[in-house]
């Protein structure tokens, strides 16, 4: 006797209940096989790292975590258009828009800045897609080895601009090693 259902995708799914066995009733193959995995398991060589003595090699297109960039005069590039937060599957990211003062000028490239920015760390799963919708390319996932640390509370997990602006001297030295080349 078989039984037709109908999938998501419109295609036809034909499901028999065929009378099983004896040995398919008490499940002696499916232990056995189990018990199989297992003991092939039990003689490889572990796969643990003893973390710091030992780092593990990070992936060449590893994304580490979130910096506010500054452009070559050292002015935040962050125009807080919101194109990261609505982009963010996670919902991780919220700012706050301010107008610029004139006294302000070398600290912000536009009228408009990011006067809070926040990142909820526990929320994000370093999708990238924040770094993607940027258009002043004000927001980058790291590659250096800079991982998020851990910790025990909540609070400590929401990075705002005091933890995601570049610092001053990198963009310096940045500005510096561009134009040498």
């Amino acid at each position: 006797m078989s039984i037709q259902q109908i999938s998501l995708s419109g295609r036809k799914i034909e499901v028999s209940n065929k009378e099983m066995s004896f040995l398919e009733r008490i499940y002696v193959w499916t232990i056995l096989k189990g018990l199989w995995t297992t003991l092939k398991h039990l003689f490889r060589r572990n796969e643990t790292i003893k973390y710091p003595e030992e780092t593990r090699t990070m992936s060449p297109v590893y994304r580490g975590q979130h910096m506010l960039m500054r452009d070559d005069q050292g002015r935040e590039r962050c125009t807080a258009c919101g194109l990261c937060a609505l982009s963010c599957p996670a919902e991780a990211i919220t700012m706050k828009a301010a107008e610029r003062k004139p006294e302000e000028k070398n600290l912000y490239r536009e009228e408009k800045y990011a006067e809070i920015y926040e990142i909820n760390m526990l929320r994000c799963i370093f999708c990238g897609l924040c770094e993607e919708a940027c258009p002043k390319e004000a927001i980058y996932l790291t590659t250096s080895k800079k991982i998020v640390k851990s910790g025990y509370e909540r609070e400590g997990f929401i990075y705002g601009k005091d933890k995601l602006v570049m610092p001053l001297d990198m963009a310096i030295k940045n500005t510096q090693s561009n134009t040498a080349n």
